[in-house]
């Protein structure tokens, strides 16, 4: 059965509240994920933001925020985005575990890539049941994180979020162990794992260019130049 928020009736937040993640639809599951990890990562879920994590235009993502608002999921606060309810919260928190934990088996225990787990993933969470789930969860040993170094939230939907330094805050000659690298993107998650900048491996920083040019870096795969931008994507510890 899919949920549709248009035809939710009244009083939608107590309904929310009982609704399981499955009878939510993928586009509805997908947007609360996105919120969440914006949340989680101490950024506001604005229109543009979604619509980049999404791969969606801006209007359709207002489309979709304004009946997610209705339907009690969100708050919206004009010009600053929106927020997760209590309700939302808990479905996105659910929807997230279940993309991390499948994640880490499919790359534990059938031996995926993380840029191949992260796509597979993405088509098979939602029609993960809670039992598979549970089982999954077990047969991993309840792991913490996924193998992005993203926190998974545990069975009562509590996370643990790690506060890892950027390798772009790193100096020149100082050495670290990768541990969070950004999923939002396959091929980028390819190029990473071609440099060998993943999460277990150490990684130094022999260059930071001036002027905000880019950091060269030195990693079991040699040395290599990247932007800024994205060594800031890379937690390390």
């Amino acid at each position: 059965m899919s949920f549709d928020l248009d035809k939710t009736k009244s009083n939608p937040s107590a309904r929310l509240n009982s609704v399981p993640l499955q009878d939510l639809s993928p586009a509805v599951q997908d947007y609360l994920k996105a919120i969440a990890k914006a949340e989680l990562a101490g950024e506001r879920a604005t229109t543009n933001a979604i619509a980049g994590a999404l791969g969606f235009s801006a209007p359709s993502v207002t489309s979709m925020l304004k009946k997610l608002a209705a339907r009690g999921l969100v708050e919206r606060t004009p010009y600053r985005g929106v927020v997760l309810t209590e309700a939302g919260r808990k479905l996105a928190l659910e929807a997230l575990r279940h993309h991390r934990l499948l994640e880490r088996y499919l790359v534990e225990t059938l031996g995926l890539s993380i840029a191949e787990a992260h796509a597979e993933a993405d088509r098979l969470e939602h029609a993960l049941s809670e039992d598979v789930e549970a089982r999954i969860d077990a047969a991993l040993g309840f792991p913490e994180s996924d193998p992005h170094g993203d926190p998974i939230p545990d069975a009562k939907l509590r996370v643990r979020v790690p506060e890892w330094r950027p390798l772009s805050g790193l100096t020149e000659g100082e050495s670290r162990t990768i541990r969070r690298v950004p999923d939002s993107d396959q091929e980028m998650l390819s190029y990473l794992a071609d440099l060998d900048l993943m999460p277990g491996a150490p990684v130094e920083l022999v260059r930071a260019a001036p002027f905000n040019g880019p950091l060269t870096i030195r990693s079991r795969g040699g040395e290599h130049a990247i932007t800024r931008e994205l060594a800031a994507t890379i937690g390390v510890e």
